[in-house]
């Protein structure tokens, strides 16, 4: 995550100069590179070093550009939408895969999964994405205008809180499951049917708010999921609840991961690749600070102060979000 949050804005930057298929494919080849040397050595100091030069293919902007120079406006979200739904069940899918998946192959096994895979992305991109060229007569502005423009910093603020908050809540919300009696070896159950049946209730507000030109109202109205999900979470002691509480978080959270990266690109015009750099590497802060905050709440206040701060926070979103324009 160190390494990523250095990587962002340079190579997001690089991509509005050269062109995004360059930059992902230089990416890639550093995951495949990090990930056989962590396939290939057994001690930490190699896994990390090999860790590290899969972080610095940190393609994330790159890519988000990509999506947004291949989309109209008009279905942009929807399409970034699509991008969070890969990440999102990958995320299940992980959950439910990666012990079977350890005890036959070991770690260096899995290490060399995600180098093959690497290696399929690689052909993918270069043999059948299309090749956007960055337009020649396009003024590029600079990091420090990208930076200071308040739209783009209203939504940095707002992915460092909803990150922040995302990690710190599932520093707690394992803990509440064990403790209403359901197993942790189970727990992949409530989490991919949770993330799965978000999208089912997502997918008609972003529609909506596409269409009628509504994006500030569903913006909003995802922020307010969240809250609402922090106070139930709080008063949560059955399975059940627990699980309500996920399913109103998810629903927000991936509206959000839809809608904020595209008004990213929106507000960036030419220099989507930098903007998204800035975003992401936002991020990353805000998914250190969370696990950083959360952990300090659990040990100092209790576990259900991080669901309390994190309303908090989130509120303070929604009044800095309010003033946003359609």
């Amino acid at each position: 995550n160190i390494v990523q949050a250095c990587f962002h804005i340079p190579l997001g930057r690089l991509s509005d100069r050269i062109g995004r298929k360059k930059v992902v494919l230089w990416g890639l080849s550093l995951f495949v590179a990090g990930a056989l040397i962590c396939a290939t050595k057994d001690d930490l100091l190699w896994i990390s070093i090999g860790r590290g030069i899969m972080g610095a293919g940190a393609i994330s902007a790159a890519v988000s550009a990509w999506v947004a120079d291949l989309t109209r406006e008009q279905v942009r979200s929807q399409a970034m939408a699509l991008v969070g739904v890969s990440i999102s069940l990958s995320f299940a899918v992980s959950l439910v895969v990666a012990a079977p998946l350890y005890r036959m192959i070991s770690l260096s096994g899995m290490f060399l999964v995600l180098a093959i895979l690497g290696v399929m992305a690689m052909v993918l991109t270069y043999f059948v994405l299309p090749n956007n060229k960055p337009e020649v007569h396009a003024q590029q502005d600079s990091l420090k205008v990208v930076f200071l423009r308040p739209e783009l910093m209203r939504l940095n603020l707002g992915v460092f809180v909803l990150n922040a908050t995302q990690v710190a809540m599932f520093l707690v919300v394992p803990r509440l499951l064990e403790q209403a009696g359901f197993p942790l070896n189970a727990h992949w159950q409530i989490y991919l049917s949770v993330v799965l049946l978000s999208f089912v209730f997502m997918v008609p507000l972003l529609i909506y708010g596409e269409k009628k030109k509504r994006i500030r109202l569903v913006l909003l109205i995802a922020i307010i999921f969240l809250i609402i999900a922090e106070i139930v979470f709080t008063q949560a002691s059955s399975v059940m609840l627990i699980t309500i509480a996920l399913l109103i978080y998810f629903v927000g959270f991936n509206l959000l991961e839809a809608l904020q990266p595209s008004l990213v690109t929106r507000y960036a015009k030419e220099s989507k690749g930098t903007a998204l750099g800035v975003y992401n590497t936002t991020q990353s802060i805000g998914l250190f600070s969370g696990a950083l905050l959360g952990g300090w709440l659990m040990d100092s206040h209790g576990d259900l102060s991080v669901f309390a701060a994190g309303a908090v926070l989130l509120v303070g979103w929604l009044i800095i979000a309010w003033s946003m324009g359609e």
